[in-house]
């Protein structure tokens, strides 16, 4: 009901993850290829490792967008598995529904899309893929209660796509009691009270746009993010893993990526207005310290 679609639609998993595997355990053998938008969620190349599957990385353009020829590279690569998260992490940029959708359409393998932090997007942008997926024959949408809805612990996920994508996991790999009904019935309850979480994912945009906007004031620019999270840039006199270890230090946790293109960069979440000021205040210590 939530969604407006039909119970054949979707399939309950133990949180986002079980999913993840879900969908290589039914579509992938070993051998087959694999496909991510690098950089990306760290669990994708871990259960391509599991499952003896090879992992392409396709990289972002340098507006941390997916490539033009995206779907193209996917076929080139004969990927039969393809990872696209948006929101996209780190960056919390958001790829448009007909982009999604045309790279839908041209790929011959399965794709999915992990929308893990789609309640944190700007309402007015109308982004909702789902009316369309439901009727494609190669997509499913990843869905969780963990960033949204506040409930990590909980370990409640699902899928959502067509019948022919989903009545396999849900009837011949997915394990027969991956959910226990305590779990079941409290995403029940947070789900119909979506209103409620509708005023804290508000509270979240609202934050995340003054929490940029004042680290804009101290030098430190970050993208137009339309997750709970900001990616930001760290001037080059700074070293960005420093700044993390010195925020640490304090007691103040972001997320400092030793890879290429974002070790210069910190990924912070936003927080309550007392935690962002604790935060913006020893920023600004350090980068006054230098």
């Amino acid at each position: 009901k939530h969604h407006g679609i039909g119970e054949d639609n979707i399939v309950p998993t133990n949180g986002g993850d079980e999913l993840l595997r879900l969908i290589i355990t039914t579509f992938a053998n070993h051998g087959d290829v694999l496909a991510v938008a690098e950089p990306s969620y760290s669990l994708y190349p871990v259960l391509a490792q599991i499952h003896h599957c090879e992992l392409v990385r396709i990289p972002l353009n340098d507006n941390w967008g997916l490539a033009k020829d995206f779907a193209q590279q996917l076929n080139a690569a004969k990927a039969k598995l393809a990872f696209i998260v948006n929101p996209h992490a780190p960056t919390g940029l958001l790829s448009d529904a007909e982009s999604l959708l045309s790279i839908a359409k041209e790929f011959k393998g399965v794709l999915v899309i992990d929308e893990a932090y789609i309640d944190f997007i700007d309402p007015q942008l109308n982004h909702d893929l789902i009316p369309q997926v439901v009727k494609l024959d190669n997509v499913i949408i990843l869905r969780t209660l963990s960033k949204g809805y506040s409930l990590a612990g909980l370990r409640f996920g699902y899928g959502i796509g067509p019948q022919s994508l989903i009545s396999p996991m849900l009837y011949k790999t997915r394990d027969s009691y991956n959910t226990d009904y305590i779990s079941q019935q409290l995403a029940c309850a947070a789900i119909e009270s979506v209103d409620y979480a509708s005023q804290t994912w508000h509270k979240v945009r609202q934050m995340r746009q003054q929490l940029s906007q004042q680290l804009q004031q101290l030098g430190l620019s970050s993208l137009a993010s339309e997750s709970n999270f900001l990616l930001v840039q760290i001037p080059a006199q700074f070293e960005a893993k420093a700044l993390y270890l010195a925020l640490k230090a304090q007691n103040i946790l972001v997320r400092y990526f030793d890879e290429p293109r974002l070790d210069d960069k910190l990924r912070i979440t936003v927080g309550t207005q007392q935690e962002n000021q604790q935060l913006l205040d020893g920023l600004s210590m350090l980068l006054k310290q230098g």
